[in-house]
């Protein structure tokens, strides 16, 4: 007969105690311990030293290859983001913060998802079917082809329930499995509550057997904490097959979707949606949307060509730099990050000699992007000083660089790639590492 005993589990990293204690030793998190009741059984025999076993090791020459052919999602921006579209048989964990739009994009892809099999099973632990069907009328009724409703989801099932048990046994051989969330879901084989660090590794692991056992596509939705990482152990992360970030301001309506794992892609691509009254429409030319609002031969905005994974985006930089009321001044930065912007003013004041040690700088990305690499630091500068001294900088005018401590313009990399993609735009002059001498002597003089 197995016997129980009592574990304090961790909420946070999953470590394990004998005894509660308010901090875990583990991550060193606070008042995380939760009591856990755990049944013990009593391990098998151990196989003597010697014997044979039945599983015996499969030499590479006799290993048969299996080529997936992937399944269109009908979603475009997500077929580029998970390599090119869905392959069987695979799990795909989609994060992000609440109302950023998981359940809508996955209610469109369970609109529009292509392939033989085009049934979709929605299992929903935090919505009614009824909600559901609402967000599906309304996504349908606001699109520009309003075609009839019940025969375009005709193949579409719910399943309300949070026991990852009766998910299994119910759900069949759909096409497509969609668990919204990963959160909310249970094993009555264990006794922690949903949305423990136990409860989520098992159902996990379970529904990851199940799909590449049945050839499924099972998109789960998971939750994020206040620090932006994904709620549950890592596990979660290590178990399934792609992991994917919805980011964006919901405050603004763009949304950028990025793979951070993809065992079946590159993880360099990156899909750009836009948050309307149908849902998330794709953006195939970002570029044009983010400058579509920019105002032109106004001091404190300059175009930056940067990368978003492998697909170059022009956006704008605006600076704002004001006398300063207060003892320190500020440096305050949308979409940028706050040390970058300060390493950067400390860069102008030491080596243009500028007066910024007097003044306020506030600096925003127009759109909502959040933008982390180096090569945005240039187009920040000009912005910058350009706001200092009230002098515009040319309306097609486009620059990408990396400015080191020393003052100098660093190259980076995708160079070729961000100048086509100006170029198309009509962007002219273009102002990087290679092509700055003359214009900083011009600079230097304004």
């Amino acid at each position: 007969m197995p016997k129980t005993s009592t574990r304090f589990v961790c909420q946070n990293c999953g470590n394990e105690a004998l005894k509660w204690a308010g901090r875990c030793n583990g991550c060193g998190e606070w008042n995380t311990l939760v009591e856990t009741t755990v049944s013990t059984t009593r391990p098998a025999k151990r196989r003597r030293s010697g014997t044979i076993s039945s599983t015996q090791p499969i030499k590479f020459t006799d290993v048969k290859g299996k080529e997936f052919v992937r399944v269109k999602s009908g979603i475009g921006e997500l077929d580029r983001v998970l390599g090119g579209g869905l392959v069987p048989g695979s799990v795909v964990l989609l994060a992000g913060e609440p109302g950023i739009g998981k359940s809508t994009l996955l209610t469109q892809l369970a609109l529009k998802v292509e392939g033989s099999d085009p049934s979709t099973l929605y299992v929903c632990g935090e919505e009614s079917p009824e909600q559901i069907k609402m967000r599906i009328l309304r996504l349908k009724f606001t699109s520009e082809v309003k075609k009839s409703a019940t025969s375009e989801v005709s193949g579409l099932s719910f399943l309300p329930t949070t026991d990852v048990d009766e998910v299994i046994a119910s759900a069949g051989r759909p096409g497509l499995l969609i668990v919204d969330s990963i959160q909310t879901m249970a094993t009555t084989d264990l006794t922690g509550m949903a949305g423990s660090v136990g409860q989520i590794r098992e159902c996990a692991f379970r529904l990851l057997n199940y799909a590449k056992e049945t050839g499924t596509v099972v998109f789960l939705v998971g939750h994020i904490t206040k620090e932006g990482v994904i709620a549950g152990p890592k596990i979660l992360e290590h178990l399934v097959d792609t992991v994917l970030y919805l980011e964006g301001d919901r405050r603004h309506e763009f949304r950028i979707l990025r793979s951070q794992k993809n065992r079946f892609g590159s993880v360099d691509e990156v899909g750009v949606f836009l948050m309307n009254d149908s849902g998330l429409s794709e953006v195939t030319n970002p570029s044009d949307i983010f400058l579509e609002e920019r105002q032109t031969n106004v001091a404190g905005s300059c175009v930056a060509v940067v990368m978003e994974g492998t697909r170059p985006m022009l956006v704008e930089i605006q600076a704002l730099v004001v006398p300063s009321q207060l003892a320190v001044p500020r440096r305050v930065g949308s979409g940028i990050d706050l040390r970058r912007l300060t390493l950067l003013t400390a860069v102008l004041s030491k080596r243009l000699k500028l007066p910024l040690g007097s003044y306020d700088v506030f600096v925003n990305v127009a759109g909502g992007l959040n933008l982390k690499e180096p090569a945005a630091d240039l187009a920040v500068c000009l912005a910058v000083v350009s706001s200092l001294k009230n002098k515009p900088v040319g309306a097609k005018t486009a620059v990408f660089g990396e400015v080191g401590l020393l003052g100098e313009i660093r190259q980076v990399s995708f160079a070729e790639k961000r100048l086509r993609e100006a170029k198309k735009l009509g962007y002219k002059p273009l102002i990087h590492s290679s092509s700055l001498s003359g214009y900083m002597s011009v600079f230097s003089r304004a």
